[in-house]
């Protein structure tokens, strides 16, 4: 499952999941505008972020409690499945960032 992640409109990067394993790599676009990085855990960099699971930065981005819990049984997604329910719901994130899905599971 791949999702694009945008910052105030603009392309930041790909957050893709395979299995347990989720990557985040910044756009090469993004890189070369002088863009900010989207958080201290996650400079820019051109080479992938690898991590068992969600990384920390997006993770912080899923939604807790009763909406997590409405969402999951709306969407009939594993409450526990964090990567699903941020890409399904990443166009209503707060902030700057949006993340759109890019491919089906």
């Amino acid at each position: 499952m791949k999702a694009l992640v945008r910052m105030n409109g603009t392309v930041a990067g790909i957050l893709e999941r395979k299995g347990v394993t989720v990557w985040f790599q910044y756009d090469k676009n993004y890189l070369t505008l002088g863009q900010p990085a989207l958080s201290k855990s996650l400079p820019l960099r051109k080479e992938a972020y690898e991590y068992e699971g969600l990384p920390p930065y997006f993770s912080g981005l899923v939604s807790e409690g009763w909406l997590k819990r409405v969402q999951a049984r709306e969407q009939r997604i594993d409450p526990d499945d964090d990567f699903a329910l941020l890409v399904s719901n990443g166009e209503d994130l707060p902030g700057a960032i949006t993340i759109e899905l890019l491919d089906l599971p």
